[in-house]
């Protein structure tokens, strides 16, 4: 079959180098693809949100089956657009419908689900500029620190944390005022502060039934200890030493379960991957929020562990078979360490010369940010998050010492990452 994946970053690298090994592939797509993802398929320059370029792509190249990496297409429509014409109907579109793409596009619409459904979740109201001030007598009836999220997407740095009140009034005013996340901050909702400790949580469905994939814990902030700003993933692990057994049933009593059968409750069209961001407060599991595709950097340490054939679990679920598969994995454990841009999540330079990537044998190398150089022959950073190395082994620590001994590795100038990933995991 022929496949094509939306989207250019270290996730689309790995569900292609996972693509890869199945016998049922014919022919890999990347759209637009990476300086990694182009030795394992060919890369289209496109843009993931030009429908009408993906639908001549997918006609010409007579793609079998599209699988949606970032967000954004998923919360525009894309699995819609397939739906209505008539043409391209027929292709299966990994990933929800529209109005399933709001779990993720809309933190209001996700909250009232849960709601809706009994999806233990932190109390919250939403506000807009015109109800500013119950929004900031809202904020004084709570303890901080105080949670505040802009509504709609916003390249994961919508989510603002204060631990005084002034500071959350003026954050509330800055997002709702001065539009400080332009239209996904028309709203902003405000949330009761969980304390414990979080895990990303991974299901695919077909609308009906679903099927866990391995747990991952990743860790957001720029530097040693969670310090600094929120960035889109500095590194993960999986398996999660604190999700054990009995937390897990939990998970799949209080969360998975109900949220499968709310959206078949409600109507909501839904073939892809679930991402649960959950936190464990006093063994219990909250849900942070809903993503509806694959995280990133999680997606760099769980796919390794899939001993499974996915593309062929992925072809299940448009003809009602998921119930049939087994997804097996892998027991090691995965790190990945994530090599970014100096100045990252800030502004940062592109385009520099990454070298020595050659000489790393024992772990993998997936590209987020890079590009070919102008001759063909070279890779040259293009984002902010450059390279994804994950490492596998008996133990968090074996896997650790893998993944940044090839990190010390690859190189090129500025080269940022944090040196703690795993250790306050580590058992």
């Amino acid at each position: 079959m022929n496949v094509l994946i939306l989207g250019s970053g270290g996730r689309e690298h790995a569900l292609a180098w996972k693509f890869s090994q199945s016998p049922l592939l014919n022919q890999l797509f990347i759209a637009p693809g990476n300086a990694g993802t182009s030795s394992l398929g060919t890369n289209i320059p496109l843009s993931v949100n030009d429908f009408e370029g993906i639908k001549s792509t997918v006609l010409k190249k007579e793609i079998d089956l599209v699988v949606v990496g970032p967000e954004e297409p998923l919360v525009n429509g894309i699995y819609d657009f397939f739906k209505l014409d008539a043409l391209i109907r027929h292709i299966p579109v990994v990933g929800p419908s529209k109005l399933g793409a709001q779990l993720e596009g809309s933190k209001d619409f996700a909250k009232a689900f849960m709601k809706r459904n009994g999806i233990p979740t932190a109390a919250s109201r939403t506000f807009t500029s015109a109800e500013i001030q119950a929004g900031k007598a809202f904020l004084s009836a709570l303890r901080p620190p105080y949670v505040l999220k802009a509504d709609g997407l916003a390249a994961g740095k919508g989510v603002i944390i204060c631990n005084s009140l002034v500071e959350a009034e003026a954050e509330l005013d800055d997002m709702l005022i001065n539009s400080r996340f332009g239209k996904a901050s028309e709203k902003v909702v405000i949330e009761e502060f969980l304390n414990g400790i979080e895990l990303s949580v991974f299901v695919i469905t077909d609308g009906n039934t679903w099927k866990l994939l391995p747990e991952a814990k990743d860790y957001k902030r720029i530097g040693n200890g969670d310090t600094g700003p929120n960035t889109g993933g500095m590194g993960a692990v999986s398996p999660v030493p604190f999700a054990d057994e009995a937390f897990m049933q939990k998970v799949v009593d209080r969360v998975i379960n109900p949220t499968i059968n709310g959206l078949k409750i409600e109507g909501i069209d839904y073939k892809g991957f679930v991402f649960f961001g959950l936190i464990k407060v006093n063994g219990d599991p909250f849900v942070i929020e809903y993503n509806v595709r694959l995280g990133d950097p999680e997606t760099e340490t769980i796919i390794p562990r899939i001993k499974t054939d996915l593309l062929e679990v992925l072809t299940s679920l448009n003809n009602g078979t998921l119930r049939n598969h087994t997804i097996e994995t892998d027991n090691r454990h995965a790190l990945t360490v994530m090599l970014v841009s100096a100045g990252y999540p800030g502004d940062y330079p592109k385009g520099l010369e990454i070298t020595s990537l050659n000489k790393v044998a024992d772990s993998l190398v997936f590209h987020a940010g890079t590009t070919s150089d102008q001759s063909g022959e070279g890779v040259v950073t293009s984002g902010g998050r450059v390279i994804a190395i994950t490492s596998l082994g008996a133990s968090i620590t074996e896997a650790r010492d893998l993944s940044y001994k090839a990190a010390a590795k690859v190189d090129y100038l500025g080269k940022t990452y944090r040196t703690d990933i795993g250790l306050d995991v580590v058992n």
